[in-house]
């Protein structure tokens, strides 16, 4: 579904991504981990239409879409959302879910003044899905409640329903679990699951928490330094040596081996001693 080949993005002198390949498959959940600094929402706003790269292109589902702005990726099937949920805080959760759909007739005004039968009729069917989504994510019971006041959990859940608004073909999730209580995790995860099983949808998703992403994520895809460092299952990736120096720092394995030489030295230093 996507397919980046050979992306850079140099800010100045700073090589926030580095030559970066890699494929999310479609009807995939792909994780996407990495240190701090690895550049993986760097490269997530290059796919989303956020920044130009420096080089290298962008193919969705065949499409070579290399830097298109958001809004033509969003007509194209591609939506994102973001660590921090972007809501409508002063609009109830239903009103944040209707808004999404583009090209409403009540969005001319010519239409509003000239067409209102034809503007309520297509209102009811956007309604009518809004209600579908909310009942989807068990969010019935803050139908009227105004998105601001909402926890960041159930913020989370709603930025996932605008998702359902619209045909989505891949939905890039930046830290969904970001600030969010186990409970509502689980619940948010469950619906991403539903989500993928139930209506085909591919996801490729930015997460710390290693639990959640091995629950939900294959392949995982490590990033360091700007550059795709392993690809693999979670389990894979948790025994990749290279990955744990990324995150314990590039001398993690040297001191394991003099550890390693350290202990040998004293069993032998004792061993002798045991002999005399």
């Amino acid at each position: 579904m996507i397919v980046v080949d050979s992306v850079y993005k140099h800010f100045g002198g700073l090589h926030a991504v580095e030559n970066a390949s890699l494929r999310v498959a479609k009807g995939s959940i792909t994780g996407l981990i990495g240190p701090n600094g690895a550049g993986k929402t760097t490269l997530f706003n290059i796919i989303a239409g956020n920044i130009k790269p420096s080089s290298g292109t962008i193919l969705l589902d065949g499409e070579d879409v290399t830097g298109l702005k958001p809004h033509q990726l969003f007509e194209k099937g591609l939506l994102r959302t973001f660590q921090i949920a972007h809501e409508f805080s002063t609009l109830t959760v239903l009103e944040n879910l209707m808004m999404v759909p583009p090209y409403q007739s009540g969005e001319n005004l010519m239409n509003a003044w000239f067409s209102f039968g034809e503007v309520r009729r297509q209102e009811r069917q956007i309604r009518a899905r809004a209600m579908e989504v909310i009942d989807f994510l068990n969010l019935t019971h803050l139908t009227q409640e105004l998105a601001g006041n909402l926890s960041g959990g159930q913020k989370k859940l709603v930025e996932l329903g605008r998702t359902m608004m619209v045909d989505a073909k891949v939905v890039l999730l930046d830290e969904v679990g970001a600030g969010v209580n186990r409970t509502l995790l689980n619940e948010i995860g469950d619906a991403i699951v539903r989500l993928n099983r139930e209506r085909g949808y591919t996801f490729c998703m930015i997460e710390h928490d290693m639990d959640f992403i091995g629950r939900l994520c294959d392949p995982v895809i490590v990033m360091a330094e700007g550059k795709v460092l392993a690809k693999g299952t979670a389990d894979e990736v948790r025994a990749n040596e290279a990955v744990i120096e990324a995150y314990l720092g590039r001398g993690s394995r040297k001191k394991k081996q003099a550890k390693t030489a350290d202990d040998g030295a004293e069993t032998v230093k004792a061993e002798a001693g045991a002999d005399g």
